[in-house]
């Protein structure tokens, strides 16, 4: 005390830090029997307090160690921890106590660079209020997909396109890029799977030039691909990119690139990082459309599922069928909240020219088969498929033709039937054999 009081009359700081403090003191084991750690720190504290000064007293504690002597008498204390996870490691910050005033509480991110240190606060759920858009919409510049809508986006929804790799996500995303800036509507595209440069490349080559929209600051491309990043990292590179364009609209290209960049431990909690994610985006007034690459072909209930389609306004569905032999793309509105949407299947084409959305889907029997698979997983749905394509199908034949295990096929075709998408009957011979309904019993 008598060294620090002599270099502030000598210095007259207005800041001292004191680096390591917990070194101060000396190791545990040096300290003789008559050291009184308390007396010593209630000292610094008035000393500190006296100097009229901000203090910064730095040291290394194990979480065991939070009721040091020293952490009563600060005015604020943060907690600093490091975690390793495989090859990941994250930064995080606590703010354990400030005296006088609110805290915003729990675990935030935070990056150390070259150029300092940078914290990414997390976004609290009471400042994720959406205020009414009104009857406004986006039009997506997917000629048919618009009329599906009602009209289009509702403004400051949070839209999302899913369908098996190939589908077509990107293209959609593009042509809502394109319409955006072509309407004076500035937006912010954040990729994942790919580089800027690349991005800008497919887009040429989809018919839709965005370089130039780049340049003149109408369009920002934000690469986020570190594999230890944090939700709220990525919220505020969003963020920021929107309040410096004046963005409407917002792009995540895709999803799935998103949770593979997110560091292993933000990865357990994917849904709740999304869903934080998307409220404090479309709390701010823009209008956020989505891709999701979806595991399987086999149904069009893939995003129904509890896993991310109940964070989102409106779910629009791709896949791939076979139609009189011929593999044909289809897409239809799953779900507008709050909006009136047609329930039909559509065809699209995607060209050199884009995306379109093109005829309704005539009702065959297969077709209606494959896109009733509400209440049916994955793996009951191809089966049902299947079924559908064979007409009439014993246990064993649909397994051969699938490649699936016996015990596998019989319990999907007990769901089936017991939804009423199937029905099973008996031959004379005792051998069991499975149809699928054009309609569903009742």
């Amino acid at each position: 005390l008598i060294r620090m009081a002599y270099a502030f009359e000598q210095a007259g700081p207005r800041i001292i830090v004191v680096d390591s403090f917990r070194t101060v003191l000396g190791p545990r084991e040096m300290r003789s029997e008559d050291t009184n750690i308390d007396l010593f720190v209630q000292e610094l504290a008035l000393q500190l307090t006296s100097w009229e000064v901000t203090s910064f007293l730095l040291g290394e504690y194990a979480a065991e160690e939070q009721r040091y002597p020293v952490f009563t008498v600060a005015d604020g204390v943060f907690w600093l921890t490091q975690e390793a996870d495989r090859n990941s490691v994250v930064r995080k910050l606590q703010i354990m106590k400030i005296r006088g005033r609110a805290q915003m509480p729990g675990l935030h991110t935070y990056r150390i660079t070259g150029d300092g240190v940078q914290v990414f606060p997390r976004i609290p759920e009471q400042q994720q209020a959406r205020s009414p858009q009104g009857t406004k919409r986006h039009t997506t510049g997917v000629p048919g997909l618009d009329e599906l809508m009602g009209g289009g986006i509702p403004i400051g929804d949070a839209v999302m396109i899913a369908g098996p790799a190939g589908s077509g996500k990107t293209t959609f995303a593009t042509q809502f890029i394109a319409e955006g800036i072509r309407k004076n509507e500035p937006v912010v595209v954040a990729v994942f799977e790919e580089y800027p440069e690349e991005y800008l490349a497919r887009a040429r080559g989809r018919n839709q030039e965005l370089q130039g929209s780049r340049e003149q600051g109408e369009l920002r491309l934000i690469y986020l691909r570190p594999l230890d990043l944090s939700v709220d990292e990525m919220l505020t590179e969003i963020l920021d990119a929107v309040k410096a364009i004046g963005a409407e609209r917002v792009v995540i290209d895709s999803l799935s690139g998103f949770e593979i960049a997110l560091a292993p431990s933000f990865r357990e909690d994917f849904r709740e990082s999304l869903y934080r994610l998307i409220g404090a985006l479309t709390a701010t007034g823009v209008t956020v459309f989505m891709t999701a690459e979806t595991v399987s072909e086999s149904t069009l209930g893939w995003v129904t599922t509890e896993r991310i389609s109940f964070i989102t306004d409106d779910v629009i569905i791709q896949r791939s069928i076979e139609i009189d032999g011929e593999l044909r793309k289809v897409l239809a509105v799953l779900k507008m909240r709050g909006s009136d949407h047609s329930n039909e299947l559509r065809t699209y084409e995607i060209t050199k020219k884009g995306a379109a959305v093109l005829d309704r889907l005539a009702g065959s029997p297969s077709v209606l088969a494959q896109t009733r698979l509400s209440g049916l997983t994955g793996s009951e749905g191809v089966v049902l498929d299947a079924l559908t394509r064979m007409g009439k199908a014993s246990i064993a034949a649909l397994g051969a033709q699938l490649g699936m295990d016996g015990r596998q096929v019989e319990r999907a075709l007990e769901r089936i039937v017991a939804l009423g998408y199937g029905i099973a009957e008996e031959s004379i011979n005792g051998d069991r054999w499975y149809a699928a309904l054009t309609q569903p019993l009742a």
